[in-house]
């Protein structure tokens, strides 16, 4: 009876097997991006590839606004300059990114961390009134929410979607050279992203390309 028992399996375990498909590791596609959080980096690897020199800084130069014109058009009406000239954040209350250029002269320069910046006098009262990030570490969002083609709706999620502004971020060291010694008093001129939620709100730029005169 035990026999009998035992041939009854097996032929029910060979019969299961027939309608399946083993696959193995060889025969998986490993050029598909993963769907979940594993994929995240590769996406938007492939996403800056496609976007960030075609587009997105072609966006900030034919779009940047003079710091003169910008502080005058915000005065005025911050939501209007917003709405012809910027593209606002996802989520509530999130801010204006207006592209931006401009020259002015450093009153102070922060060097000494990863998070380097100067302040910029650009209207030629002596004060500084615009800070420019240098990085490596550079913080908030503006190059990603500057692009209305970064659309939240197609991202996995808000971590995905962060990743991304990393990801922009970590490239502006790359394009951005420090002269040595002290700048103190230098010339800069520079071509980036600024995001306001107020109108009187001081200034802190993101650049894409910034030129040290003397």
């Amino acid at each position: 009876m035990n026999k009998l028992l035992l041939m009854i399996l097996a032929v029910v375990a060979v019969l299961g097997l027939s309608g399946c498909k083993i696959v193995y590791d060889e025969d998986k596609d490993t050029t598909a991006i993963p769907d979940g959080p594993e994929g995240d980096d590769a996406r938007n690897a492939q996403r800056i590839a496609d976007t960030f020199d075609s587009q997105l800084l072609p966006l900030i130069r034919d779009k940047a606004l003079s710091v003169a014109e910008l502080r005058a058009a915000v005065t005025a009406d911050l939501d209007a300059a917003g709405e012809a000239n910027a593209n606002r954040g996802s989520g509530r209350g999130a801010a204006w990114n207006f592209p931006v250029s401009g020259t002015g002269t450093v009153i102070e320069a922060k060097l000494d961390s990863r998070a380097r910046a100067l302040s910029l006098d650009t209207d030629n009262d002596g004060a500084a009134d615009l800070t420019l990030q240098l990085g490596p570490v550079i913080r908030g969002t503006a190059l990603r929410d500057a692009a209305p083609f970064y659309d939240f709706d197609e991202f996995r999620d808000q971590i995905e979607f962060a990743k991304l502004s990393r990801a922009l971020n970590d490239r502006i060291p790359e394009m951005v050279t420090v002269p040595d010694g002290d700048l103190i008093g230098t010339s800069v001129s520079f071509i980036g992203v600024v995001p306001l939620k107020k109108a009187d709100e001081k200034m802190m730029v993101t650049p894409i390309e910034v030129t040290f005169g003397s």
